[in-house]
């Protein structure tokens, strides 16, 4: 049967559930879209308000605290999504809090103890004076991740869309009016991060107790959360190890820029990155909410292939074509955008632009392993991209060129991030033949594009004139796969 004709004799009761799964990832993405609007038009204040090396000490500042926070539940936050009982998930839920205490009140002493250390390591001075703000930011961070997963659970998206944009409002106002205010340093940068969090997780945390209150004083029991310890052991065991290795993965270009070269490189790093990100997220890290809770049903379902071709199809139409663009004219962007002197982020933008996709379409399919329970995967994948990174990064180190570090660290993550799609695309069964194609496919559309904007700039037209052109043909592209692509505009993407 084709695909179409099987589309077609779905049962209203299938549809009905493809409709919600839309409907769930469409909620997530109205939330984040404003959220990353808000901050995408920040983005020129602030780096007109900010120097490269406050945006560093910013970027290293998020980037301890990151490493420390994806571990601040033990992974314990992950197991809230599969319990069949909301009994047992209660518990769970009770017992990721309790964890994230303990592990912010552990978390005072080291950092104190290793406050110096830290700071020479990280060749910034300046970050000293914010280290006292880790604590606080670790537990605000690890309460809002337990309750995002149950709330995924719960799918109650609307909750998490609405804090989305209350958080991203309240830490970008708090960013720009430090920095009008005169403290347009790092931690006004930092302070907006810290108040953002906070907002976001009181949002999140009230709606949730206001609906779910006598659910949590009814079932709340420390029998049932030490079963759920042990039950669920793996998690800490093995999949934190996992986690940690991942998070300072993603963090050691922040820290070896900053070791080798100095605070306003990695600036130049962060807002590269981080405006690649953005982007991305409108749909990936929404649809990344989603699907793992859809996954987990599923995969008790026998059906996890269809879903997963749907998800990396809808990430590859959406991804491919922005991120190719900046690949070619990212430098003018950020010329253009941010002013001659981000011009050099631009550059970082552009190197690591087909990295950033292969990432974008690789990050929400990696929860497979976790839903199949291959949690031994996860830490061998995490440990493989950590040795690859570092070495990267410190042969361009050594070499004392940091647009090579980033070159050797791109290569190896396009190489390491499109094992991983690989490997989940052979755990739900997709046939590599159907992969392959959709890629072609979309990467058919973009080539008209890229000879236009190639020609632009050989012929030296005005930077203004390229990144207008680049807008116009991103634009022009959505509505035409929108108007044209049949599940895209009659389903809305049917999972």
């Amino acid at each position: 049967m084709k695909y179409s004709e099987a589309k077609e004799n779905e049962s209203p009761a299938h549809q009905k559930k493809d409709k919600s799964f839309a409907s769930d990832v469409l909620t997530l993405v109205g939330g984040t879209a404003f959220a990353q609007i808000v901050a995408l038009l920040a983005a020129p204040i602030l780096t007109r308000l900010y120097g490269p090396e406050d945006f560093g000490v910013w970027a290293l500042f998020i980037s301890v605290t990151g490493i420390i926070g994806v571990i601040a539940c033990l992974r314990y936050e992950l197991s809230i999504m599969l319990p069949e009982s909301d009994e047992d998930a209660v518990n769970l839920l009770a017992l990721s809090l309790a964890i994230v205490l303990l592990i912010s009140i552990i978390t005072i002493p080291l950092i104190y103890v290793f406050k110096n250390s830290l700071v020479l390591v990280l060749n910034s001075p300046q970050l000293g004076d914010y280290v006292w703000l880790i604590p606080p930011f670790i537990f605000i961070s690890g309460v809002f991740l337990a309750l995002n997963y149950w709330n995924s659970r719960t799918k109650k998206f609307k909750r998490l869309s609405f804090a989305r944009v209350s958080s991203s409002l309240s830490s970008t106002g708090t960013q720009i009016g430090a920095g009008i205010g005169g403290y347009a340093t790092g931690i006004g940068l930092i302070a907006g991060s810290l108040v953002g969090n906070f907002i976001s997780t009181i949002v999140l945390g009230a709606q949730i107790w206001k609906d779910d209150n006598k659910l949590f004083r009814t079932y709340t029991n420390p029998k049932m959360m030490l079963q759920g310890l042990k039950r669920h052991r793996k998690f800490p065991l093995i999949d934190s190890w996992s986690a940690l290795l991942n998070s300072i993965s993603w963090q050691l270009p922040a820290f070896l820029l900053a070791f080798f070269f100095s605070p306003a490189i990695v600036g130049f790093y962060s807002l590269g990155f981080r405006l690649l990100q953005m982007p991305m997220n409108f749909v990936g890290k929404s649809l990344s909410q989603v699907f793992f809770q859809r996954a987990s049903i599923a995969s008790s379902e026998n059906n996890l292939n269809s879903l997963v071709e749907n998800v990396f199809r809808v990430l590859v139409i959406v991804g491919m074509f922005p991120i190719l663009t900046v690949t070619v004219v990212g430098s003018d962007i950020f010329s253009v955008v941010f002013g001659q002197e981000w011009t050099e982020a631009g550059v970082y933008a552009q190197i690591l632009s087909i990295w950033a996709f292969v990432w974008f379409i690789s990050s929400p399919l990696s929860s497979i392993y976790v839903v199949l329970e291959k949690q031994q995967f996860g830490l061998k994948f995490n440990a493989f991209n950590f040795a690859t990174r570092i070495l990267s990064l410190s042969i361009g180190g050594y070499l004392g060129n940091a647009r090579i570090a980033l070159i050797l660290f791109a290569v190896s993550g396009v190489l390491v991030y499109g094992y991983l799609c690989l490997k989940m695309m052979h755990y739900a069964e997709v046939k590599m033949s159907r992969v392959v194609k959709i890629i072609i496919s979309n990467l058919l559309y973009f080539i008209p594009a890229g000879i236009i904007l190639i020609f632009l700039k050989l012929y030296g037209v005005d930077q203004f004139i390229i990144v207008g052109a680049s807008g116009m043909l991103v634009a022009s592209y959505y509505l035409y796969i929108i108007a044209t692509d049949k599940q895209l505009r009659l389903r809305t993407y049917l999972f």
